[in-house]
């Protein structure tokens, strides 16, 4: 579905990624972890088109996706849930959701995707009328996600969804997230600062530090690499 070959980009001369490569496929729940600064959120970006490729290349179903214009890659199926959510807070709930259906099979699909939303995350039925700005940080993390799910997407790709949510909270969304995925067979690209839970629910993984991948594999040989337990698990 996804792949990402020896990919440079950045915001200056000097590139955040450094030949970097990997792969999804279709169904996958994939996880990237690594320290602050290690180019995962910039990996995104550049998927999405916000962020320019140095060298390398991005193929969307065999495709090229950077000859794509950003503006037009969600209309090949791919939702971006950026970091640190970014609702629109001065417009309610429904019309953030609508604005996550502007995609052309967002917009076919709308009226079976908000059931499917409202029925995985109710509380944003009840707040539908409400201002997103109003909404507490797990609530507006929902909506997020929530958005990405209006557009119909072939793969989701999140970004911290963790990030300045108390640890029930947290939990809860991951919680959604699973449901959601077993429901519906959704393709997850996920980037996680909380490494244990995103390896925990993940098939595969890589591990990035300096815009390289240094290590990558099952869920099971990550959380069993002493490198892993030692950096970002405490064991």
């Amino acid at each position: 579905m996804l792949k990402v070959e020896s990919l440079s980009a950045g915001y200056s001369a000097v590139p955040v990624l450094n030949e970097l490569s990997i792969s999804v496929e279709a169904g996958e729940f994939v996880s990237i972890v690594g320290p602050n600064g290690a180019g995962k959120t910039t990996l995104f970006k550049t998927i999405s088109g916000v962020v320019p490729a140095m060298s390398g290349r991005i193929l969307w179903d065999g495709e090229d996706l950077l000859a794509c214009p950003p503006w037009q890659r969600a209309h090949l199926g791919l939702a971006h849930v950026p970091e640190g959510r970014q609702v629109f807070p001065s417009l309610s709930v429904i019309e953030n959701l609508e604005l996550g259906a502007y995609p052309e099979t967002g917009r076919r699909e709308w009226e079976r995707n908000i059931e499917r939303i409202y029925a995985w995350m109710p509380v944003l039925k009840e707040r539908r009328n409400q201002l997103a700005g109003t909404l507490s940080g797990g609530e507006q993390q929902m909506v997020a996600v929530g958005r990405g799910l209006a557009s119909s997407p072939k793969l989701l790709m999140l970004d911290e969804p963790s990030m300045g949510l108390a640890p029930t909270i947290a939990d809860f969304i991951f919680e959604k997230l699973m449901e959601i995925r077993k429901q519906s067979g959704l393709t997850i690209l996920l980037v996680e600062q909380r490494v244990a839970e995103a390896l925990q629910f993940a098939d595969r993984g890589y591990v990035l530090e300096t815009g390289r991948v240094v290590l990558e594999g099952t869920t099971k040989t990550l959380m069993s690499d002493d490198r892993v337990r030692q950096a970002y698990l405490g064991m």
